[in-house]
C-alpha cells in the first residue's frame, strides 16, 4: 500500500475486558490499513470482537472493565491511543463518527431528534444555534426525512426512520471516517436496502472512508472494497472483496459461505459451521478455530499461526492451504 493514501492504520491492536477475575481477550493483535474513500468490512459471528475494534478506534471503550494493552491506531498521522482526551473529543463526531447498531439506545428519548443533530453541528462547527438548526434540517432531508420533523421525538419515528436519524447525526459534520456497526440489523429487508443505498450515495458524495461491521455477507458485497474475516478477536483472512468471495481460503470463511443459500446450487441442505465460538477468557492453543475446523491436525493445536500472503495481498492464517485448495478442487 506504499503508493496509496492510507487514512487509518491499525497495528497490533489488542482489547481486553476484566470480568469477575477473568481476563476476556476480545481483540488479539489486529492490524489493517484503510485507504481514503474506501470501505473495509469486518465480518464474523457475534462476539468475534468487531465492535470492540470500532470502539477502540473511537476510544469509547468502557474503562474499566476494558483496556488496550498494546497497539497503535494511526489516523491522519496521529496515534489516537496516545493523544489527550480533549483532543479526542474534537475528533469524535467531526472527523470520525459512528453509526450504532441500535438507534433506540443511540438517541436521547427526551430530546427532539433535530436538536440532537444540531448539537453535534453546533459543538464542532462553532456556528450559531440558528445555523446549526438549518444544517440539521438539511441533514434530515438528505436522509429522506422532511425537515419539519426536526421538532419530533424519537418515539414518533419508526425503527427505520430512527436509524436514518442516527445516520444523519453521524454524517452531520462530514466525517472523514465512518464506523458503521451493523447499521441495518434491526431493519426489515426493504428498509435495509434503502439505507444501504443511502449510505453508498452519501459516501460517494462526501468521499467518506468507512468500516462496515456486519455478519451479513450480502451487505459486504453491496458496500465493501476489502474484507477482514474476524474470528475469536483475530483476522483470519483478509483481501479484496473479489478475493474473499471468489477464492475463500480459510476454513471459517469457507464455512460462512457454505451456510448461505445458493440459488445456482442443487443442494438439499446448507452446510453450517459445527460447534460454537471459543470462550474468549480461555482461548484454545494454536489456531483458535481448530476445535470446529474439519481440516484440523495436531499441528494446528500446537503453535500460533501467522497471516501469510497467498498472492496479491490476499492474507490467510492457515497451515493447510495447499491441502484445502486441493480438496475444494476435487469437490467441484
Amino acid at each position: 500500500m506504499a503508493n496509496k493514501e492510507v487514512l487509518l492504520s491499525v497495528k497490533n491492536l489488542s482489547v481486553e475486558y476484566t470480568s469477575e477475575g477473568e481476563v476476556i481477550h476480545a481483540v488479539n493483535h489486529v492490524s489493517f490499513d484503510l485507504e481514503k474513500g474506501k470501505t473495509i468490512g469486518l465480518v464474523g459471528e457475534t462476539g468475534a470482537g468487531k465492535t470492540s475494534i470500532a470502539r477502540a478506534i473511537l476510544r469509547i471503550l468502557p474503562e474499566p472493565p476494558a483496556r488496550v494493552p498494546n497497539g497503535e491506531i494511526e489516523f491522519e498521522g496521529k496515534d489516537l491511543l496516545k493523544i489527550r482526551e480533549e483532543d479526542m473529543q474534537k475528533i469524535r463526531g467531526k472527523e470520525i463518527s459512528m453509526i450504532f447498531q441500535d438507534p433506540m439506545t443511540a438517541l436521547n428519548p427526551i430530546m427532539r431528534v433535530g436538536e440532537q443533530i444540531a448539537e453535534v453541528v453546533h459543538l464542532h462547527e462553532h456556528c450559531s444555534k440558528h445555523e446549526a438548526t438549518e444544517k440539521a434540517k438539511k441533514m434530515l432531508e438528505m436522509v429522506g426525512i422532511p425537515g419539519e420533523r426536526y421538532y419530533e421525538y424519537p418515539h414518533q419515528f419508526s425503527g427505520g426512520m430512527k436509524q436514518r436519524v442516527v445516520i444523519a447525526m453521524a454524517l452531520a459534520c462530514n466525517p472523514t471516517l465512518l464506523l458503521a456497526d451493523e447499521p441495518t440489523t434491526a431493519l426489515d429487508v426493504t428498509i435495509q436496502a434503502q439505507v444501504l443505498d443511502m449510505i453508498n450515495d452519501l459516501k460517494q458524495k462526501l468521499n467518506t472512508s468507512m468500516i462496515m461491521i456486519t455478519h451479513d455477507l450480502g451487505i459486504v458485497a453491496e458496500v465493501c472494497d476489502t474484507v477482514a474475516v474476524i474470528y475469536a478477536g483475530e483476522i483470519m483472512e483478509y483481501g479484496t472483496k473479489e478475493q474473499i468471495f471468489h477464492n475463500p481460503q480459510y476454513p471459517y470463511t469457507i464455512g460462512l459461505f457454505g451456510s448461505l443459500p445458493d440459488l445456482n446450487s442443487d443442494v438439499e441442505r446448507l452446510s453450517p459451521i459445527d460447534g460454537l465460538p471459543p470462550n474468549p477468557a480461555d482461548l484454545p492453543r494454536g489456531c483458535a478455530f481448530h476445535p470446529r475446523c474439519p481440516y484440523a491436525t495436531e499441528e494446528c493445536k500446537k503453535e500460533h499461526i501467522e497471516l501469510t500472503d497467498i498472492g496479491g495481498g490476499h492474507l490467510c492464517r492457515c497451515c493447510r492451504l495447499a491441502e484445502i485448495a486441493k480438496e475444494k478442487g476435487e469437490q467441484k
